[in-house]
């Protein structure tokens, strides 16, 4: 007899069908070199290059490929090929910095949206009662607050308010407790709208006739069941925090000591009537390359992981 094949899990044939699409693996790609160049900048080197002025009396200087050496040869200049600022450092080396930057605020929002929305929302639908009733309160409160005005407040806060505040979470800490504090609402609503599905389905019924306690139920067929929800809204919101921060460098409440995506844009938004355009387009360039990356990667995994848009109930 021939063996039975074994059924194939939701996440391997979601990720066959994102192999398939060629627009897909480009975004996958473009998303793990900006992951990549992001860790390369950690490097003590990094820093050094970015703390250089390449030219003390020579400010904004445009873009180019070669640099005239002092024996008058031109040679290769990878730190002039988005020119200079007006300190006269490199756009190039700022730009690559900024990724460290996004990289950070991304990925460490990211796990604490994930971990709050994902754990009151599955407390909220599964047990139910008062329980869910203060957690239904929580997060109406939270998100009939501007969400913007509720970040740029908490921002304000951290940084600003109390000196010592200030000095223990400036900077990236400040963007990423603001947005991890107010982000996970949208997160938690659909968890707990799925966990309500699923907590009198017949397979959590028989988990509990046989014994089950509430953590292993939780672990190993609730969790396992929202998974691809958690993805989904994950990789959709990592977009949102990228551009938020571009939003508090300019009001003063982001990374202000080193470059960032947002600080450049706020650097250089004075100086385009001079015709000083390459530091904003550098940034704003490397912000709709990962932007557009990350949206694209969001609808196919969408469109991948969810069973009802995949016709499967």
């Amino acid at each position: 007899m021939e063996r039975a094949e074994r059924p194939r899990s939701l996440h391997r044939d979601a990720w066959d069908r994102l192999r398939k699409s060629p627009t897909t693996i480009l975004c996958l790609a473009v998303a793990i070199i900006y992951v990549l160049v992001g860790l390369s900048t950690f490097s003590p080197k990094f820093d050094e290059k970015i703390e250089k002025s390449l030219s003390a009396d020579k400010t904004y200087a445009p873009p180019a490929l070669w640099e005239v050496a002092p024996d008058g040869h031109k040679q290769l200049s990878p730190a002039r090929w988005f020119g200079l600022d007006f300190q006269g450092h490199s756009v190039f080396w700022g730009t690559l910095y900024g990724t460290r930057v996004a990289l950070l605020i991304t990925v460490i929002t990211t796990i604490m949206v994930t971990v709050i929305g994902t754990t009151l929302g599955i407390v909220s639908g599964y047990f139910g009662g008062w329980v869910d009733d203060v957690i239904v309160w929580l997060f109406s409160t939270i998100s009939s607050i501007p969400w913007l005005l509720l970040v740029i407040a908490i921002a304000y806060v951290v940084q600003d308010a109390n000196p010592s505040l200030k000095q223990f979470f400036g900077g990236v800490a400040t963007v990423i407790i603001a947005l991890g504090l107010t982000d996970w609402v949208s997160l938690c609503r659909l968890i707990r709208g799925e966990v309500l599905k699923l907590r009198d389905r017949d397979f959590i019924v028989a988990a509990r006739a046989i014994g089950l306690g509430h953590g292993r139920i939780i672990f190993r067929h609730i969790l396992p069941n929202t998974v691809h929800i958690i993805i989904i809204t994950a990789s959709l919101g990592a977009v949102g925090y990228m551009q938020v921060e571009v939003i508090l460098a300019f009001l003063g409440l982001g990374v202000t000591n080193k470059p960032s995506w947002g600080r450049m844009i706020d650097d250089a938004r004075l100086e385009l009537l001079r015709g000083h355009w390459w530091e904003l387009a550098a940034a704003t360039g490397a912000i709709f390359i990962i932007c557009w990356a990350l949206n694209v990667l969001g609808d196919s995994l969408r469109d991948a992981l969810d069973p009802r848009l995949r016709g499967v109930q």
